[in-house]
């Protein structure tokens, strides 16, 4: 990245005519949605570019700028030109935008137009290699992929005060973070970074502080409403190969150190979220394990485990995200070097997901759960409404509160037909009416149909205690005593067992205090 004496870098210096260019020539996320049409956006996104070629090609100068800067074609001098004015191409040249091929110039770095939830905003990144083949080198600037994107769905954006972003790369959460908080900080190890980060917000008008640094370094002292961060998590070997996703830390060193230093860095009643990965070892739970990282004191923590591979599956992804083919025998060493070092600390699974740390004025709590199964809403929204359901718990007692049922959330029984009457069935021409010989009930479960769909299998005497809670008119010891009476049961033992059954459902947002609980 070329540098003027003041020290600005020349693509920052560059910016706002690039803005005037992409403005002019309408290179915005939704012409170019207009202009590829969902095929060839899908197309894009597979790293394809002859159906996006093909789509740009009656597109005027705005076919242009998505032939020069998302396909990586050469493109006429004159062409550019056109497609960049007021830009001089000679200026884009020197400023890192554009290199010479020949008589012709082509993109030396990714700007991609993106709709991140509050408009548009430009994007600027190193050339991946998904378009025209590419090495990645140890100081790449990784574009919005699919960690960033995931992060982006799962960060709560209701509006706040001071944001703190953590390995900013590209700067693609301090944009999004722009849209809805007051003042946006953001930190990298990496120089590179931080310019093509500060290039975009000039080229998006943005407003954001960058300070260099590893880790919470630069934001010494400092603490924030807001803390969100996809750090370099990967699972490795404690080296550094590429800046972007390599901490220099073995094995699941970097998320412990993000995980155990955000209380510091935490405004009272803050949340932090992050992309983290942790290793499944021989004869240790892996929850135990995050929760480990915490301090004893301060924190409400959701822990979300959405997958967990296997270390032969895990070290051929990352090798092939950084372009290295494991089948090829030159990489068989770096292979088998990673795949060891999980054998001897015992790595039987990695395991990858989001946490979400709030600043309390209590002990520590810990929910760390799986969260496998598919489901489409967001979980950013939810992250703040299941922190703010442990606020509840903390400091209500559920055994004298009322709950209703989330409107969301639907009763569900699953039958399946009982032999006999598979047999009989088999046999006969006729269609008998349903009844209890020939079905018979293999699972109850109340399942929350917003948010991460969680289930909840019941049996009968539970749902027959949630069934009288669920009105809302009664506490749960009332429900209970009432329950204790009918059965000849002890009161409070029963109690016990309501409430670890109601616990678990307000935590998932199955159940909701009623407003006015004392």
């Amino acid at each position: 990245m070329s540098m003027h004496p003041d020290g600005a870098s020349r693509l920052v210096t560059l910016a706002p005519r690039l803005r005037e260019a992409f403005l002019s020539q309408r290179y915005d996320a939704d012409t170019l949605m207009e202009v590829l049409g969902d095929d060839g956006h899908d197309a894009l996104g597979r790293g394809e570019p002859v159906p996006v070629r093909r789509a740009a090609a009656g597109a005027g100068l705005t076919g242009t700028l998505i032939r020069l800067l998302l396909t990586g074609d050469d493109c006429p001098r004159s062409e550019a030109a056109a497609a960049l004015a007021p830009v001089d191409v000679d200026e884009a040249v020197a400023a890192g935008l554009l290199e010479v091929a020949g008589d012709r110039v082509r993109a030396a770095l990714d700007v991609r137009p993106m709709d991140l939830g509050a408009g548009n905003r430009w994007m600027i990144s190193d050339l991946d290699g998904s378009m025209r083949p590419r090495d990645t080198a140890p100081d790449h600037v990784l574009g919005v992929g699919h960690a960033s994107l995931s992060l982006l769905r799962a960060t709560p954006t209701a509006r706040t005060g001071s944001v703190l972003d953590v390995g900013t790369g590209c700067g693609v959460q301090a944009a999004h973070a722009a849209g809805y908080a007051r003042s946006v900080t953001a930190t990298d190890v990496s120089a590179r970074a931080l310019e093509f980060a500060a290039a975009g917000c000039a080229l998006n008008e943005t407003p954001v502080e960058f300070l260099r640094g590893p880790w919470y370094e630069p934001a010494a002292g400092r603490t924030f409403d807001r803390i969100v961060a996809n750090p370099p998590f990967v699972v490795g070997r404690g080296t550094v190969d590429h800046t972007y996703r390599d901490s220099g830390l073995p094995l699941d060193g970097a998320s412990e150190t993000m995980i155990s230093g955000a209380l510091a860095h935490l405004a009272p009643g803050g949340v932090a979220t992050m992309l983290a990965s942790w290793v499944h070892l021989r004869d240790e739970d892996w929850r135990s394990r995050v929760a480990g990282w915490l301090p004893d004191d301060g924190l409400e923590a959701w822990v979300v485990q959405r997958d967990v591979a296997d270390p032969a599956l895990y070290v051929g992804t990352w090798m092939r995200d950084a372009g290295l083919d494991p089948r090829d025998p030159a990489n068989a060493a770096l292979a088998d070097d990673w795949l060891e070092h999980f054998a001897r600390a015992g790595v039987e699974g990695v395991g990858f997901g989001f946490v979400y740390l709030q600043r309390t004025d209590a002990p520590t709590s810990v929910t760390a759960e799986d969260l496998r199964h598919g489901f489409d809403d967001p979980l950013g929204d939810e992250a703040l409404d299941q922190l703010a359901r442990a606020a509840w718990l903390r400091s209500a007692d559920v055994a004298d509160a009322r709950f209703r049922f989330d409107p969301a959330t639907a009763l569900e029984r699953v039958l399946l037909p009982t032999a006999s009457a598979s047999v009989a069935a088999a046999g006969s021409a006729d269609a008998p009416e349903a009844d209890e010989a020939t079905w018979r009930e293999v699972v109850t479960r109340l399942h929350r149909g917003g948010g991460p769909r969680w289930q909840h299998e019941v049996d009968e005497a539970s749902l027959q205690l949630l069934t009288g809670l669920g009105r809302g008119e009664l506490t749960t010891a009332q429900v209970a005593g009432l329950l204790a009476t009918a059965r000849g049961a002890d009161a409070a033992a029963l109690t016990a067992e309501a409430t670890e059954l109601v616990v678990g459902l307000i935590r998932h947002g199955l159940l909701r205090p009623v407003a006015g609980n004392s």
